[in-house]
């Protein structure tokens, strides 16, 4: 019984550091969506580990980006963005194709993420990646150890909500 009671506690342990890994995700979307003169900062820089990297991958986002070492790095390159007016008038993260792995206290883990942008300039800007994300436990708490971004499509649009009929089928009467 106790080689059994220990497997349920691995397994239990493994879907809690998913669980704990996928909010770390989710938190840092939710404060990326929302980066203002008000937003949390030390937060935001909390998800990361203290010696963390988070840099743009292959040419377009290596380019725009650059890399940053360091959680006050990452802070300091977060703070660029919290000005007033705000950067983003309107930003919002969609994440799918996750994959986490969890080999004890580090992990490895994946997503595609579309990115939907308006910029204080009014432009739109549609954007997509691969993110590719180590994790690490650290005082407790699963934390970003290593954040790639890198694009795989991005373009401008004119507007995300327009006042056009949507096309649906007839209705019956």
């Amino acid at each position: 019984m106790t080689d059994r009671l220990h497997a349920l506690e691995q397994r239990l342990a493994l879907l809690e550091s998913e669980i704990a890994i996928r909010a770390c995700m989710n938190r840092y979307m939710v404060l990326c969506d929302d980066l203002g003169v008000d937003s949390p900062l030390d937060e935001l820089a909390g998800l990361f580990t203290e010696d963390a990297v988070w840099e743009g991958k292959g040419a377009k986002y290596r380019d725009a980006f650059g890399g940053y070492r360091g959680r006050e790095a990452i802070k300091a390159m977060f703070a660029t963005y919290m000005v007033e007016p705000a950067h983003f008038a309107l930003n919002v993260h969609f994440l799918t194709c996750e994959l986490i792995q969890v080999q004890g206290d580090q992990a490895s883990a994946s997503w595609v993420m579309l990115q939907t942008s308006t910029f204080a300039s009014g432009a739109s800007h549609l954007n997509s990646a691969r993110l590719t994300v180590t994790f690490r436990q650290e005082a407790g708490h699963w934390r970003m150890a290593h954040f790639q971004t890198e694009n795989l499509f991005s373009r401008p649009v004119s507007r995300w909500n327009s006042s056009a009929e949507l096309p649906v089928p007839n209705r019956p009467e």
